[in-house]
């Protein structure tokens, strides 16, 4: 999953990317309003983490124009700012949530997660297909009852395709939500990923879980 971090204060911000990639998010990191608003109009997040006070333009702004644009991406306001009519007036405006600092990172990583889950449909932390589960806290996959090892790249593959499952997910979109913004788009990594998937995930079981769609890229689902 990929978050973009629009805050000001720099140590906060290294210490919140550093707090997210140590959970295994694709992080990008601004830090100021002009740019952050850029970032989030041209790029597909999983969730943004957006401070209010920002320099160029402030972040109920950019909430504001990511929601005329019907962008649907979670917002998280994060500010100094604690009174009451200012966390009604961001949730109005369209925040999915409201933290006010200081914050414990545990708190905002837990708040991450759940409005990523919330926005994909799956509120629960465990994704079931078929006798595949996955815990997307605690990263433990079992298929069948028995446990699978996977690498921080290959869960990150596969909670993608869960979360969005039942649903073609082309290769490019896999790249812009598990990989760094400049990565190589003419590379081959993904198919590379989908067949280390496939020898862990689909292999002894029986039937497939995860699917090659022809000149469209990949699904997960299951029979039912």
């Amino acid at each position: 999953m990929k978050v973009l971090v629009v805050e000001d204060e720099l140590r906060l911000a290294r210490l919140v990317k550093q707090g997210l990639e140590e959970y295994n998010f694709q992080v990008d990191m601004v830090h100021d309003g002009e740019e952050g608003l850029h970032m989030a109009e041209e790029y597909p997040y999983d969730a943004v983490v957006l401070d209010i006070n920002l320099p160029g333009v402030d972040g109920m702004t950019i909430l504001a124009r990511l929601r005329e644009r019907q962008a649907d991406v979670p917002v998280l306001l994060v500010t100094a700012r604690t009174e009451i009519k200012d966390r009604i007036h961001g949730l109005d405006t369209g925040a999915d949530d409201y933290i006010p600092k200081p914050f414990d990172m545990s708190e905002l990583i837990a708040r991450i997660r759940s409005a990523i889950r919330r926005s994909k449909g799956k509120p629960s932390p465990r994704i079931e297909i078929d006798d595949l589960e996955i815990d997307t806290n605690t990263h433990a996959v079992k298929r069948g009852g028995v446990e699978i090892s996977l690498s921080a790249r290959e869960f990150s593959l596969l909670q993608y395709l869960a979360m969005n499952s039942g649903r073609i997910v082309s290769r490019p979109e896999l790249l812009e939500h598990i990989y760094a913004t400049d990565v190589d788009w003419e590379s081959n990594v993904i198919d590379v990923y989908i067949t280390y998937l496939r020898r862990k995930i689909d292999k002894g079981f029986g039937r497939p879980l995860i699917h090659t769609v022809r000149g469209s890229g990949y699904m997960m689902k299951g029979v039912t």
